[in-house]
């Protein structure tokens, strides 16, 4: 009996084992999932969780940009097509363009918008205008990504907004990202374009790599509080191009860092002693996990953060710049091929500049205020609240034709010249205050009222005092002129209370 409760309790401690090791398989260990290929071969070089189901989020884009590329080639689409932005493509959420229902755009600048500004409502405007209908175009993603072998993945909005039923993994996002090198190299520039430019509104790429990490030129961000921080990037060093694929970081300096270390990663698996490092076989070999993908929303947009996260949390990349940031760091540590320096790595200017996108057929005249039929509303914004707000509304002023930052919001929003501060009316003498001047240097004119005989002799300013229609005042001279009052202002700190009043 003793044997026999022995081995009961020795069987059921293994069966605990075993639905415990089941468990924690069902789930990734971490909450990241990261994967790095070779483009050509598709040889796997690192994967850590690469093929448990994962929210695509904005990284979904690759596959809108696929098979609306894929329609151009089959002559369904030209670049030079015109779509219609619809009640549909207006409602979604930002990120977007904000236009207008009825503003039409042609084929080429929804992808450019696509690509860099991440905008939404242009996902729908290509589905729809690919497949006619969203439904329709969901259909042909899920058709084309079992065509492609992403065995994981199914899809229902072009855009990558949450839905239950949008998942893929990094092995799929790696085999979509080869099929778009491999079958559209011709348009390989619309996944490292480094901005946009809409009249004077200037986008940057959210892929941060872009310009920064040596030989970075591709692909795609994405973000939603289920998915956390994605990215998929690729570089090429040497004729070697690699894919690496980072779902679930915590920030996007995060998924940029790891991205880059990936990559490096990748780029001196060459060496000598890469052949004791076992076989991992190819993307498409890595086996799928039966689970259900992680949902991060409380980790990534819960109250304990000190702001919300959001994909554009780096647009003033002032962070990665910085070469004391992990970041800056970590490139200042690469060695790269033909890299001089540190410094070098850090260049914002090896970006290159935003290009020109606009709604219509036809680019905008130069010098216009806007280009296509963006918000009319927000050409009258209000400007900034707070103590800083003359300063802000100063530098998003037009000047010589210079563009003005992003907006958060993802409206195409323009920027409203700040107004010239109006300075307080003149005082009138016969109340006992001194003139003063306008806000442009002017003297101000004062009511037509009769002056004293000696009002300079008291104090009073002789410029009001004459500054009449030419008649001769009667004197009073019994009653002499009150002085000054002593919150009496010079032009110039009239000036300066007025921009004060504005500011606030």
């Amino acid at each position: 009996m003793p044997h026999l409760s022995s081995l009961i309790l020795r069987s059921l401690a293994l069966a605990v084992a075993i639905l415990t090791t089941s468990f924690v398989a069902a789930r990734p260990a971490t909450a990241e999932a990261t994967l790095i290929v070779e483009a050509d071969s598709g040889r796997v070089l690192h994967a850590e969780h690469a093929t448990y189901p994962w929210y695509p989020a904005s990284t979904t884009k690759l596959l809108t940009m696929y098979l609306t590329l894929k329609a151009v080639k089959a002559g369904r689409l030209s670049l030079d097509t015109l779509l219609t932005v619809s009640p549909n493509a207006v409602a979604q959420a930002p990120s977007k363009m904000g236009f207008r229902a009825g503003t039409t755009v042609t084929v080429d600048n929804a992808l450019k918008m696509l690509m860099v500004k991440s905008a939404n409502d242009m996902a729908v405007v290509l589905a729809e205008g690919v497949a006619g209908s969203v439904e329709n175009f969901a259909d042909e993603m899920n058709n084309n990504a079992r065509r492609l072998g992403m065995i994981q993945s199914s899809f229902v909005n072009p855009n990558g907004l949450p839905a239950d039923d949008q998942i893929v993994s990094a092995r799929d996002m790696a085999i979509l990202a080869r099929a778009l090198i491999r079958e559209m190299p011709e348009y390989d520039y619309f996944w490292h374009l480094p901005g946009i430019r809409l009249g004077k509104l200037v986008q940057r790429n959210y892929n941060t790599l872009l310009g920064r990490y040596p030989g970075a030129d591709g692909m795609k961000t994405g973000f939603i509080c289920a998915s956390g921080f994605n990215l998929v990037a690729t570089a090429t060093r040497d004729d070697r191009r690699l894919i690496a694929v980072v779902l679930g970081a915590p920030s996007s300096a995060a998924r940029a860092l790891k991205a880059a270390q990936l990559l490096e990663r990748g780029f001196n698996s060459n060496s000598g002693l890469s052949w004791l490092m076992p076989s991992l076989g190819t993307v498409e070999s890595l086996q799928p996990v039966d689970a259900a993908p992680p949902n991060l929303r409380d980790e990534m947009c819960g109250g304990h953060r000190k702001r919300p996260a959001t994909e554009d949390e780096d647009e003033v990349i002032g962070a990665n710049n910085n070469p004391d940031s992990p970041y800056g760091v970590f490139l200042s540590s690469l060695n790269p091929p033909k890299a001089k320096s540190a410094a070098a790595l850090l260049q914002d200017a090896k970006m290159g500049e935003p290009v020109l996108v606009y709604t219509g057929t036809k680019p905008p005249a130069p010098g216009s205020l806007a280009a296509g039929d963006a918000k009319k509303k927000t050409a009258a914004a209000k400007p900034p609240a707070g103590k800083d707000a003359a300063k802000d509304t100063a530098k998003d002023a037009p000047k010589n034709g210079t563009a003005t930052a992003a907006v958060p919001s993802g409206e195409a929003t323009l920027s409203k010249p700040k107004p010239k501060p109006k300075a307080p009316a003149a005082t009138d003498p016969s109340k006992g205050g001194a003139s003063t001047a306008t806000g442009d240097g002017t003297a101000a004119k004062p009511k037509p009222k009769p002056a004293p005989k000696d009002t300079a002799k008291d104090g009073a300013s002789p410029t009001a005092a004459a500054a009449g229609d030419g008649a001769t005042p009667k004197p009073k001279p019994k009653k002499p002129a009150p002085k000054p009052a002593a919150t009496d202002l010079t032009p110039a700190a009239a000036q300066q209370t007025s921009q004060t009043q504005q500011a606030r």
